[in-house]
């Protein structure tokens, strides 16, 4: 696994997500009236919250519909959302034209073999550390942290940290 410089990084204007398996542990509970039901993990969505304090972008790319993706993403105000997106890539294409954006530009958090072709693609490719095998293998960088358990998190961290814009978003809590 190669490691992103800092001046990539500094390229990094939106971070792109998968969401079943990266925002979630890739747990879907259907109850008997069919209703949907996912557990989300409130460090990523803090996480969120601060990459966009640090006026930066967000988008999800999933394969599947759901109103509890929709909703999620709203709460977070995501600023792109494709969902069902059977072939990811498709959908990629679109972020890129509706961001106005290039592929070195963005940052897309995977977990599964769907999500390769955007992560070769992407300027920082990540896989979240419960992936597929073939996913690792095709990302710049692999979490520490498991899919809904702050691996969003810990990716938003790394590219503030080391992009120097930390520091500032932490004033407001150290005070």
């Amino acid at each position: 696994m190669t490691q992103i410089s800092k001046i990539e990084l500094n390229q990094i204007k939106l971070l792109a997500m998968d969401v079943d398996g990266v925002l979630t542990d890739g747990t879907i509970t259907i109850g008997s009236d069919g209703s949907e039901h996912k557990t989300f993990n409130l460090l990523d969505g803090h996480g969120i919250r601060m990459w966009r304090r640090a006026g930066l972008k967000a988008a999800l790319i999933s394969g599947r519909e759901s109103a509890v993706t929709a909703q999620r993403a709203k709460e977070m105000e995501i600023d792109f959302v494709y969902q069902p997106c059977q072939r990811k890539l498709d959908c990629f294409e679109k972020l890129l034209a509706d961001s106005k954006l290039e592929p070195k530009n963005i940052a897309y958090i995977g977990d599964d073999v769907l999500d390769i072709p955007i992560v070769k693609r992407v300027g920082f490719g990540i896989a979240v550390a419960n992936s597929v095998e073939e996913l690792k293998s095709a990302a710049l960088y692999v979490t520490s942290r498991t899919g809904g358990s702050g691996a969003v998190r810990e990716v938003v961290e790394y590219i503030l940290k080391n992009t120097g814009q930390w520091a500032a978003l932490m004033e407001r809590y150290l005070v």
